[in-house]
């Protein structure tokens, strides 16, 4: 509880709140990209922060190259939904359910 999570790109901070084609979940960190480009190429790290404790925390960077022969990968595309049984919230409240589509 209380973590903020941020993705730097080749030393400059991600702003992602235009962004259609990336998000950052703020429940996990995970950083997604939909349809990849040429000018996606580069270093990506990933930090985190937390208020509470003062402090932020970078993991090491992460490589994203494109690959040469175009093929995309082995898996098929999927939908994948992960939502309890029953989500509750108090009137008046915000709620936000994640889906993602995933393939290679």
């Amino acid at each position: 509880p209380g973590l903020s999570y941020t993705w730097i790109f080749n030393n400059n901070t991600l702003d992602l709140q235009e962004d259609s084609r990336r998000f950052v979940s703020q429940a996990t960190g995970n950083l997604y990209l939909a349809k990849v480009e040429p000018w996606d190429v580069g270093n990506y790290t990933c930090a985190v922060s937390s208020a509470e404790a003062q402090r932020r925390v970078w993991g090491p960077p992460t490589a994203l190259t494109l690959r040469g022969d175009g093929v995309m990968g082995e898996y098929e595309p999927k939908i994948e939904v992960r939502f309890p049984e029953a989500t509750y919230a108090a009137k008046g409240s915000s709620v936000r359910l994640e889906c993602f589509a995933l393939g290679k």
